[in-house]
C-alpha cells in the first residue's frame, strides 16, 4: 500500500484496520509467539481504540454544549448589573454604599478605576492577571459583591421581581452552576483524551507501537523484499 502523509488519531486507527486485513489474509502463516501480536488481540485493540475515539467526541460535544449554555446564561449580565446599580441610586443609600456598589459594577463592566500607566510598547507583556477581572469566576464574585451591598441596604426594596435580592441570589446560583458544569465537562474531555492517548500511544502497549511490531514480524517471517512486507511497510502510523 502506498505511503500516506495523513495524520491524526482516527487515521491511525483506520490504518490499523488495514494492517489487520493483511494479517488476516496471511492465514496460519502469521503466527507470532507474542500474545499482543496475535490476530484476536489486534482486533480487540482496534475496537478499544475506536471506543476511545468515540468517547472523546462525546465528551467534547458535551463540553461545547456546556460552554454554550454558560454563554447564554452570562449574556446580559453587565446590563443587569447596571440596572441593579441604577435602582440603588434611587434609594436612600449613602454615598459610601453607592460608591461600593459602583466599584463592583465597574468590575462587572470591565472598567478600570483609573487609567493605567503607559508602558514601553517594546517590553514583554507582564506576567500578571488582567485588571479587567472578566473571567467567569470573577464575574460571579463581582455580582455576589454587588448583591451583598444591595442586601445590606434597608431602603433597597424594588417592586420589580427581577431586581429583588432573592432573584439576584438565584441568578448567582445559576451562574455558578453553569460555570461549574463547564469545568466538569472540561475535566471529562481531558480525561477522555488521556485515555485515548494511552491506548494509541503507550510506548509498549499502544496501537502505534503494536503496529510497528506487527510490521517487523511480517518483515521477519516473509523477508524485507517480500511482497507481503511490501503490502504493509507503507502503512503509516504517527504519534
Amino acid at each position: 500500500m502506498a505511503s500516506t502523509s495523513e495524520t491524526g488519531h482516527a487515521k491511525n486507527v483506520t490504518n490499523f484496520q488495514d494492517l489487520i486485513e493483511f494479517v488476516t489474509g496471511y492465514g496460519a502463516t502469521y503466527n507470532p509467539s507474542k500474545n499482543s501480536l496475535k490476530l484476536p488481540q489486534l482486533t480487540a485493540l482496534k475496537a478499544t481504540a475506536e471506543t476511545s475515539l468515540a468517547a472523546v467526541i462525546t465528551q467534547n460535544t458535551n463540553y461545547n454544549n456546556k460552554v454554550n449554555e454558560r454563554s447564554n446564561t452570562f449574556s446580559g449580565l453587565k446590563s443587569y448589573a447596571t440596572r441593579l446599580f441604577n435602582v440603588l441610586k434611587t434609594t436612600d443609600a449613602s454615598d459610601e454604599t453607592i460608591a461600593n456598589a459602583k466599584t463592583f459594577n465597574n468590575k462587572l463592566q470591565g472598567r478600570r478605576a483609573a487609567a493605567p500607566k503607559q508602558t514601553d510598547p517594546n517590553a514583554p507583556a507582564p506576567n500578571t492577571i488582567s485588571t479587567s477581572q472578566q473571567s467567569f469566576d470573577q464575574l460571579i464574585q463581582h455580582l455576589a459583591g454587588l448583591a451583598a451591598v444591595l442586601a445590606a441596604e434597608p431602603s433597597y426594596t424594588p417592586n420589580e421581581t427581577e431586581l429583588q435580592i432573592a432573584t439576584v441570589q438565584a441568578k448567582i446560583a445559576e451562574l455558578t452552576e453553569k460555570n461549574t458544569a463547564v469545568s466538569t465537562a472540561y475535566t471529562n474531555v481531558s480525561n477522555a483524551r488521556i485515555a485515548r492517548n494511552e491506548i494509541l500511544y503507550n510506548p509498549t502497549t499502544g496501537l502505534v507501537e503494536t503496529a510497528k511490531d506487527v510490521k517487523n514480524y511480517i518483515k521477519a517471517i516473509f523477508g524485507a523484499s517480500s511482497p507481503q512486507f511490501g503490502q504493509v511497510k507503507g502503512i503509516s502510523f504517527k504519534k
